[in-house]
């Protein structure tokens, strides 16, 4: 598995949540860490990134779960240029080799998140390549935009099959494969659910900030989010409490919080532990997903959306393609005034019932989706290989 995020990440996304239901179902995963595709910056965050990477890329792969092993490759993130790929082709050939022969390893089918893999892998010495397109990569800050553009033509063309998570990122990719599919972001229903069970209590630290808490959860990231809104909604309602549980620039070293700094009603948590997000969202009356409108966004579907309501939490959202859809089962506005008075509605118990929102949680999880991504690279395996 060809990741663009680190196993220990605290914010588990497609990549992880994938691999742990692949080795459920008996499959044995090597699963290589983040590539580094975004060039690097002199922030503490990155330097600490490089230096934690250093250390651990000359160990053996380790083993994290049962049929789950992690390599950590060391590369130059200067992917830019096509030299430093030659050479990180090289050095990821020789890992790959060396690292399964480690871990007892015969890989027969890659699975790509990286829209460089064709560039950095020889992707001729697998049986089977998915390739799972859940981001519109070359949108995101830092990142060597016309390189994924070639080699991601490149690797829509050569995928055994293509999984799409947005219809953005669908219409971009069946014009040139025709094994292209769209399956949404789903979330980890029974995990995040615990948010309703009766035993768990809202973490201390939130629970002496004042209610009603409007809760965010996830990168704080300038690409992402629409921080002039949360700004402006915050100032428009004093009254209410903005919790902000994540790290500032993940993602997006770039990132100019300012905005939401020196507002009393905000309240910048850092991030938490994945297993401790189910108490502090047992501890938020709404959920929000304020998110721009750009480039990036156009092909995002939030991973936090099912989390949300798998919570049980009322959503509150910008609207987004991916999310047209799901009016049902949650509250999409724009612009300022229209945002704060969602949140008045769901703050006062309106908007979408309890019972659909749920229902469309239990519906999107990532046991389901599993299975219906592996009953189609069952079926084009067979008629591949007999």
């Amino acid at each position: 598995m060809v990741s663009t995020a680190d196993w220990d990440n605290p914010y588990w996304t497609n990549k992880q949540h994938v691999a742990v239901q692949l080795a459920r179902r008996g499959h044995r995963v090597l699963y290589i860490e983040s590539l580094g595709l975004r060039r690097p910056t002199a922030t503490h965050r990155d330097l600490s990134r490089i230096w934690r990477r250093l250390k651990r890329g000359f160990r053996a792969p380790r083993k994290v779960q049962e049929n789950i092993w992690v390599w950590s490759p060391v590369l130059v993130p200067l992917h830019n240029l096509k030299m430093v790929r030659w050479l990180n082709r090289l050095l990821l050939s020789f890992g790959v080799s060396v690292g399964s022969a480690m871990a007892g390893l015969k890989p027969r089918l890659l699975w790509a998140y990286s829209p460089l893999t064709t560039e950095l892998f020889d992707t001729g010495r697998f049986d089977f390549l998915v390739y799972h397109a859940v981001d519109d990569i070359k949108a995101q800050p830092g990142m060597p935009r016309e390189a994924i553009l070639t080699a991601e033509a490149e690797l829509t063309r050569r995928a055994d099959v293509i999984f799409t998570t947005a219809p953005n990122l669908y219409e971009m990719h069946r014009t040139s494969n025709p094994e292209t599919y769209f399956f949404p972001n789903v979330a980890d229903y029974q995990h995040f659910a615990k948010a309703r069970a009766p035993e768990t209590a809202a973490p201390d630290d939130l629970a002496k900030i004042p209610s009603p808490r409007v809760g965010f959860v996830g990168a704080i990231s300038g690409y992402k989010l629409d921080l002039p809104l949360i700004r402006a909604v915050a100032d428009s309602r004093p009254d209410m409490s903005f919790v902000m549980i994540g790290e500032v620039g993940e993602g997006d070293p770039w990132t100019d919080a300012s905005l939401l700094e020196g507002c009393d009603n905000i309240h910048l948590m850092g991030g938490r532990a994945y297993d401790s997000l189910p108490a502090y969202l047992k501890g938020m009356d709404v959920a929000i997903l304020p998110s721009l409108a750009n480039e990036y966004t156009r092909s995002m579907f939030p991973m936090k959306f099912f989390e949300y309501l798998a919570a049980g939490l009322p959503v509150v959202a910008t609207s987004l393609p991916a999310l047209s859809g799901y009016g049902e089962v949650a509250t999409f506005c724009d612009g300022p005034e229209a945002f704060a008075a969602a949140l008045d509605e769901a703050v006062a118990g309106g908007g979408p019932p309890l019972e659909k929102r749920l229902a469309a949680a239990q519906d999107n999880t990532y046991e389901s989706r599993t299975e219906k991504m592996m009953a189609i690279v069952d079926r084009l395996w067979r008629k591949r290989h007999g």
